[in-house]
């Protein structure tokens, strides 16, 4: 294993969970009165915990976090509301549906990484329990997300 290159991997899933943990909140207080509120409140409940527990993982492995790559994926969290969506003032209904889908493609892109540092635990020494823990809990949240995006999807194209 080279050690740049994990350090550059980990920082890297850190900015995605940074951004994914400011677009799960955001979601889940837009939602916050619909029937999915508390489903969605609870999977970002879980996306900043997961994000915290990569923080631990890093730091198992001596890999500082780079604050650079927590700034980039804040960033690029907020350069959501710069895309172009066919209205000027509002959102349109697609732009929840486009938000679920980032959303979830960052939970897949999660569940990777816990199955790539399962890979690695013999030599790293990482917790495996907790490491497939994660993993179901990325594969429960991909479920959850998925079906707010089915619902707000047909509705948004009908």
């Amino acid at each position: 294993m080279r050690p740049e290159a994990l350090k550059i991997y980990l920082n890297d899933h850190l900015a995605g969970a940074t951004a994914g943990q400011h677009l799960s909140r955001h979601l889940a207080e837009h939602h916050r009165a619909s029937p999915y509120g508390g489903e969605l409140r609870h999977v970002a409940d879980e996306i900043e915990e997961d994000r915290e527990a990569l923080l631990e993982v890093m730091d198992t492995l001596g890999v500082p976090a780079l604050r650079y790559k927590v700034f980039a994926g804040r960033l690029g969290e907020k350069a959501r509301l710069l895309k172009f969506n066919g209205r000027v003032t509002r959102r349109s209904g697609m732009s929840e549906v486009l938000e679920l889908e980032t959303l979830r493609l960052g939970i897949e892109g999660k569940s990777l990484l816990w199955q790539t540092l399962l890979s690695l635990t013999p030599d790293k020494g990482l917790d495996r329990a907790r490491l497939r823990d994660l993993q179901d809990r990325a594969r429960r949240q991909i479920g959850t997300v998925e079906d707010v995006r089915r619902e707000e999807a047909v509705g948004a194209l009908r």
